[in-house]
C-alpha cells in the first residue's frame, strides 16, 4: 500500500505540475506579493495531495507566536515536506537558496519568482552583505525570511551544526527571530521514496527580539530550543 500511495503521489505531482508552471509563469507581471500568492497555490496543492494520498496531515502548536511584521523564521529541516508545508501555515516568506538553483530549466525559472534570497554561497562575505540587502528589501515588501541552519536535512535523532547566518541577518536588520521544530522527518524521511501516514507536529518558540543580543547568542538559543522540542516531538535523542 506504501508503494501506491508513493506512485500516485508522484505521478499526481508529475501530471498537475506543467499545468501550473505555466499559470506561474503568467504571473510574471503582477507585483511580487501578488505573484507570491499565485505561486503559493503550488506548494498548498501539494501538501493537500500529501494529506489525502499518503495520510500525511498536520497541525501546529503555537500559532499565536507569530509576530505580525516580517521576521526571520528559524526552522529546523528534516524533510521535504515543511518545504511545501510551511506555506499554508506562515504568512508570506521568501527562503535563502543557493544560487544554482536559478540556474536549473523551468523549475529556476519558477522559483526566480518566487522572490527568493539567492546566494553564492562560495563568497561568504558578498553572501552575507547580499543576505542582508534583500533581506531589508523583502522585509520592506511585506516578507519574513525563511531559512534552515542546518542548510541540509537532516535524518531524525542526528544532529548538524547550526550556521549562524540567520541568525546575524536578523540582527544586523534588528529584527524578531521565530524559532520553529517539527517531526515531519518520522513522516517523510530524506530522500525517500516512501513516506508513512501520520501527523507531522510544527511546535512554533516564543518570538526573541534580538536587541543586545549577538548572532551567536540568538543562535545558541533557537538551536538549543529547537532540539530539545524535536525530541519532545519524537521522543527520540538526537546525536551528532
Amino acid at each position: 500500500m506504501s508503494v501506491l500511495r508513493a506512485t500516485v503521489f508522484l505521478l499526481t505531482l508529475i501530471v498537475l505540475t506543467p499545468f501550473y508552471w505555466v499559470l506561474v509563469i503568467l504571473s510574471a507581471p503582477l507585483g511580487r506579493m501578488r505573484r507570491w500568492q499565485v505561486i503559493a497555490g503550488w506548494p498548498r496543492l501539494a501538501t493537500w495531495l500529501a494529506k489525502v494520498l499518503l495520510g500525511i496531515e498536520h497541525a501546529v502548536e503555537g500559532l499565536e507566536n507569530i509576530p505580525r511584521e516580517p521576521c526571520v523564521i528559524l526552522s529546523k529541516h528534516s524533510s521535504a515536506w515543511e518545504t511545501i508545508g510551511f506555506t499554508g501555515i506562515f504568512p508570506p516568506h521568501v527562503y535563502v537558496i543557493k544560487r544554482e538553483l536559478l540556474w536549473i530549466p523551468f523549475l529556476g525559472w519558477g522559483l526566480a519568482l518566487y522572490s527568493p534570497i539567492a546566494i553564492n554561497r562560495s563568497n561568504r562575505k558578498q553572501a552575507m552583505q547580499r543576505l542582508t540587502d534583500l533581506g531589508a528589501a523583502r522585509f520592506q515588501q511585506g516578507f519574513s525570511i525563511m531559512i534552515f541552519p542546518e542548510g541540509t536535512r537532516v535524518a531524525v535523532g542526528r544532529r548538524a551544526p547550526w550556521r549562524s547566518g540567520g541568525a546575524a541577518l536578523a540582527c544586523r536588520l534588528g529584527a524578531t527571530v521565530l524559532p520553529v521544530a517539527h517531526d515531519a522527518g518520522r513522516f517523510w524521511p530524506r530522500n525517500a521514496f516512501l513516506k508513512t501516514p501520520g501527523r507531522v507536529t510544527v511546535s512554533i518558540g516564543k518570538p526573541i527580539d534580538t536587541r543586545g543580543l549577538t548572532a551567536d547568542q540568538v543562535n545558541r538559543q533557537v538551536e538549543q530550543w529547537a532540539e530539545a522540542e524535536v525530541e519532545r516531538l519524537t521522543g527520540i535523542p538526537a546525536t551528532r
